[in-house]
């Protein structure tokens, strides 16, 4: 029983010193305060002025509806569908991405096109051959760019052309 009051006594004295230690801090808090209140106030700004709404009115009838595809190959052309038919080239066996032209060289009047696959061969391109996955055939070779056009799905049911290019990086 002894050791118990002991600790109980011990638990109190604790308690107190906290406490007196908790309350001696709030004079210099005190004296901020005072001293921010004898502070003259600070301007309010006025709100901005407010604009009138001006109104728009919607003639849609002689506009394209918003749901419908627009341009030239809106609904798909009818006949543009990637080749089932055509023998697939090594180079469309990658993504685009993972290809990176390396430089070019010319035989003749011919622009001929180095590309690197992410296997680090190199290979030669000229224009007709195809690259990537999205059958993008080479249409032009200059002395740093590659390009080519892909067809890709147009997310109703057709296919659109869409230029793409590999370019010479430093």
């Amino acid at each position: 029983m002894k050791i118990t009051s002991a600790v109980c006594a011990i638990g109190v004295m604790l308690c107190g010193l906290i406490a007196s230690g908790c309350s001696g801090g709030q004079s210099d808090l005190q004296k901020w305060i005072e001293a921010t209140k004898k502070k003259p106030g600070g301007r309010i700004m006025p709100l901005p002025e407010v604009k009138p709404y001006e109104t728009y009115v919607y003639a849609a009838t002689n506009l394209r509806s918003p749901f419908q595809p627009q341009g030239p190959n809106a609904a798909g052309s009818a006949g543009l569908r990637p080749s089932a038919r055509r023998n697939r080239e090594f180079l469309e066996g990658f993504s685009l991405d993972t290809l990176k032209m390396v430089g070019t060289f010319k035989v003749g009047s011919n622009f001929y096109g180095l590309v690197q696959s992410k296997d680090g061969l190199v290979h030669k391109v000229q224009p007709g051959n195809y690259l990537g996955q999205n059958d993008g055939k080479v249409t032009e070779i200059t002395g740093g760019r590659i390009s080519l056009v892909e067809i890709i799905p147009d997310g109703l049911g057709g296919y659109i052309e869409r230029p793409a290019s590999l370019a010479l990086s430093d």
